[in-house]
């Protein structure tokens, strides 16, 4: 097997070269976008710069970026937010681009794909039972979802058979429930050397894949943990490509946040009864309740300060969950506590480090491992991480309360207050990162996504410059390689400043009025990206008795792949939904010419780190509201709007049913994020246009 550290020189004629046989085998058409991303992408690998790098739908960027990864001299991460793209990745692009090279001198085109380790069925877990609540392995499934977990594991079965990956996205369709009974997470994992299925596991053979190979496709999750938070979980690597790059702070936040309810310490609780001695299980079950009441005397919403009753709480949760671990079979105390700062990364880390020493210990000893000790073990460390990282209250987190309902009981949930600096640090610091998407240019300019991921301002360099990064300065180029769209000719943006300010009570007539006479107009043919549920369920129920004509869907009636497939097939279909559609939706073609946006996306006022994060950009001097309200709204206004022109032929209209960004001083800012679309307020030509566009298609 070829050595995936050592590959040809990414050299630019090298890169037009494999580009152009690969838009070949493909049967694409190579564009000149293309062509300049992909050179640049080979230039900052091969010089250490980072890159950011605008590239619209329909420019090719993925194989922009596989080109010259494969060209790196040594091994290229590629992170992924959707599982659409990675499953393109890894179904499409790469296997034709493999064919592509083959024969390439020096080209290492070995791939792999490599997700967290609860993304594949666990086989100790579907051979020897899953524990119950008492961490006793019952072997046979009850209840109502007993026939689909026998199907997941008759289907892990055939995997493990047949050499396949036992991942997830191939299984048949189940829910999150029912695939935790076939999977396990890192912790409750006994380890490849310990299971008696370690060499069939399928986490493991995909790491001695990823080991093996020069290009690696993984998820932004995935990258966090291992980067950020300092949890080894992808091999030493070189360069990385971070594609749908808008989404990277949120995946890096959400996999830095963590939950802690009065149920995660019960359940923990209990588990431990059957493997600790004396009564520090039941002392843990006792400061459960004391959570529960400080909970339900507290307030929801952000803590800024927290009140005694819960500080005292949560301090009594992490130092009964430390006892519990003391009294555990061989395991030695956890530290800390006390107040301190904590560091999340930090805690996670030594929680799998304590495990792996453990683990080790016992097996030195010539001792069995047993499974539920192991995973009641990891429950209880899981309690003490969470609520020793919330007792300390440090500045660098955001903890709030979420209110609950009546299904969902409340919980609490820490943040961190931003990512920048973990990863300008941790990332940054360390790699070449090119960080791709067809939205990175706010208001016309890099820099508010490049502040987001720790990029500075004047750190930024010219294509070809050969700035030199040192230990404080990250030298970092911003390139727009365009679109192959003529936004101006196929699609007209309107902004329906007739109508009253959007207000707090959801859609009123005025709104509803114009949503029916657009879909009118269109003659169904319309994905309508609403703020909130309850306006796409208004706007839903307000079409179909006005226009029953037409079908009308909403989020929430069906799986979304279903609801795509009916909006695809039918022209005559409107469909109406939230934050889901406005990123995930792709339907070129007649289907879709009329995109309704009920309002400028900005935060809710009420969301605890969004307001928190705005705040301390004001006391550091900032303007808040433009560096973090504004900057996430123009990011899903861009990405929404982008669901009306994904091909060469679509024609359309966007229509944004908020005045503000036609009188507010921010709407310039936001008008510049969008595609460069013809601009209207007139209601009676935009109505005009969309006729004209329906009777050309029927």
């Amino acid at each position: 097997m070829p050595d995936p550290t050592s590959a040809a020189p990414s050299t630019p004629g090298a890169v037009r070269t494999v580009l152009h046989a690969a838009v070949e085998a493909l049967g694409g058409v190579e564009r000149s976008g293309q062509v300049a991303m992909a050179e640049a992408v080979a230039e900052a690998m091969e010089d250490e710069h980072h890159l950011l790098v605008q590239a619209g739908t329909g420019t090719g960027k993925s194989l922009a970026y596989l080109v010259p990864a494969l060209l790196h001299r040594r091994r290229v991460v590629v992170a992924t937010a959707t599982l659409a793209l990675q499953h393109q990745l890894v179904e499409r692009d790469l296997p034709r681009l493999v064919e592509a090279v083959k024969g390439t001198r020096g080209v290492d085109a070995s791939f792999a794909v490599l997700k967290g380790r609860s993304n594949y069925a666990c086989l100790h877990r579907i051979r020897e039972g899953v524990p119950d609540d008492q961490g006793a392995l019952v072997d046979v499934p009850q209840g109502s979802m007993a026939g689909k977990v026998l199907e997941l594991r008759s289907w892990a079965e055939k995997e493990a058979e047949n050499s396949g990956t036992g991942e997830r996205d191939n299984a048949p369709r189940h829910t999150d429930k029912e695939w935790r009974q076939v999977s396990v997470s890192h912790r409750d994992c006994l380890g490849a050397a310990r299971c008696p299925f370690g060499e069939e596991c399928f986490a493991e053979v995909a790491k001695e894949r990823a080991h093996a190979s020069h290009l690696i496709v993984t998820n932004h999750s995935l990258l966090a943990i291992d980067a950020i938070e300092g949890v080894p979980m992808i091999p030493e690597y070189d360069a990385v490509v971070v594609d749908e790059a808008h989404e990277l702070v949120a995946r890096v936040t959400q996999a830095a946040t963590d939950e802690l309810t009065p149920m995660d310490v019960e359940r923990a609780a209990r588990r431990s009864q059957r493997h600790v001695d004396g009564d520090e299980a039941d002392s843990l079950d006792e400061a459960a309740g004391d959570l529960r009441d400080a909970m339900q005397a507290a307030s929801p919403g952000r803590f800024e300060t927290l009140p005694d009753q819960l500080a005292e709480a949560l301090a009594r949760v992490r130092d009964t969950a430390r006892t519990c671990l003391s009294a555990y079979p061989k395991q030695k105390p956890v530290g800390g506590g006390g107040g301190e700062e904590v560091d999340p990364g930090l805690q996670q880390s030594r929680g799998m480090v304590q495990d792996v020493f453990d683990t080790a210990e016992r097996m030195a000893a010539g001792e069995e491992v047993d499974p539920g000790l192991q995973q009641s073990r990891g429950m209880v460390q899981d309690v003490f991480d969470t609520a020793e990282r919330m007792a300390a209250a440090s500045q660098a987190d955001v903890l709030w309360m979420n209110e609950g309902t009546e299904r969902v009981p409340p919980r609490l949930c820490v943040a961190p207050l931003q990512v920048w600096g973990p990863m300008r640090d941790k990332l940054l610091a360390d790699k070449s990162v090119v960080l791709t998407s067809a939205t990175l240019m706010l208001g016309g300019d890099f820099g508010p996504v490049a502040g987001s991921l720790g990029l500075k301002p004047g750190e930024r360099t010219e294509p070809g410059a050969g700035a030199e990064r040192t230990e404080d300065v990250l030298p970092w180029v911003g390139l727009d390689v365009g679109s192959p769209f003529d936004y101006g000719r196929q699609g007209i943006m309107y902004v329906a400043r007739h109508l009253p300010p959007p207000g707090r009570d959801g859609l009123g007539p005025a709104q509803l009025d114009e949503i029916a006479g657009l879909v009118d107009a269109a003659e169904g043919r319309t994905l309508g990206l609403f703020s909130s549920r309850r306006a796409a369920e208004a706007a839903a129920e307000a079409i179909r008795e006005r226009l029953p004509h037409l079908t009308t869907l909403a989020q929430g009636d069906a799986q979304l792949p279903e609801l795509a497939k009916q909006f695809v097939e039918d022209p005559h279909t409107c469909l109406f939904g939230t934050l889901s559609l406005w990123q995930g939706l792709d339907v070129p073609g007649d289907t879709c010419q009329l995109v309704i946006i009920d309002r400028i996306p900005f935060p809710r006022p009420d969301d605890p780190l969004m307001s928190a994060r705005q705040k301390a950009a004001d006391k550091a001097g900032g303007n808040g509201f433009m560096q973090v309200a504004a900057t996430h709204a123009a990011l899903l206004l861009a990405q929404g709007a982008g669901r009306l022109i994904r091909s060469g032929e679509d024609r359309g209209v966007v229509a944004v049913l908020d005045p503000r960004l036609a009188t507010a001083r921010y709407g310039s800012f936001l008008k510049a994020s969008l595609p460069p679309m013809w601009p209207t307020t007139d209601p009676a030509l935009v109505r005009q246009a969309l006729k004209r566009l329906s009777a050309s298609a029927t």
